[in-house]
């Protein structure tokens, strides 16, 4: 059996890599609100917004290509993939739907952020990706996404801290403040790994 001298990194994207607050300036404008990320308690955002999932699912397919494009990378991202990509595989797993994988990649190349893989799954259930490209890790903001990847793969799970994910969770997901916070955790466990 070889042993991989490497560890594969499994990311979300949405609230994970970019600013989970990304799609609140449009929401806000659309729906005459003034929320903040802090208002955002549940991640259905129908809820904040007060409409149906019909309306949001119609708004979102008109707005969705242009909130990807100018979305802002979470604060510190850049800094901790770069330094991961040197040693480890950097393989992006998200909903995001295959029609929006150009625009995807063009947002990580204009970002200057490090991939191996982007791998668009068209749903939130992530499990058969992360089986297929055995993950090592994996960052989250979604909580029922974590949990149940925690719970299938028996890996970390490290959850983004929002507003909208702070539900019980098991021991191996570990709730973060912050890439850094974030770096100095997986420093760690990949000294108790051997790496």
């Amino acid at each position: 059996m070889t042993v991989r001298k490497q560890k594969r990194f499994g990311l979300d994207i949405d609230g994970t890599v970019t600013d989970p607050a990304t799609f609140l300036p449009y929401l806000n404008e659309q729906f005459q609100k003034t929320l903040t990320l802090e208002d955002i308690t549940d991640y259905d955002l129908t809820k904040s917004l007060g409409i149906t999932s019909e309306e949001f699912w119609k708004w979102m397919e008109q707005h969705e290509q242009t909130i990807y494009k100018q979305a802002k990378k979470a604060d510190g991202v850049d800094q901790v993939l770069e330094e991961w990509k040197q040693e480890h595989e950097l393989i992006y797993i998200t909903a995001r739907a295959s029609h929006l994988e150009e625009i995807t990649k063009n947002w990580f190349e204009q970002q200057n952020l490090p991939f191996h893989h982007i791998e668009l799954v068209g749903k939130h259930d992530k499990i058969e990706a992360i089986r297929t490209h055995e993950i090592d890790i994996f960052f989250e903001d979604k909580h029922d996404n974590a949990v149940a990847i925690a719970e299938t793969f028996a890996i970390p799970v490290i959850l983004m801290d929002t507003p909208y994910n702070r539900l019980p969770t098991p021991a191996n997901v570990v709730r973060i403040n912050h890439w850094t916070e974030a770096k100095a955790w997986v420093d760690e466990w990949l000294k108790r790994s051997g790496f």
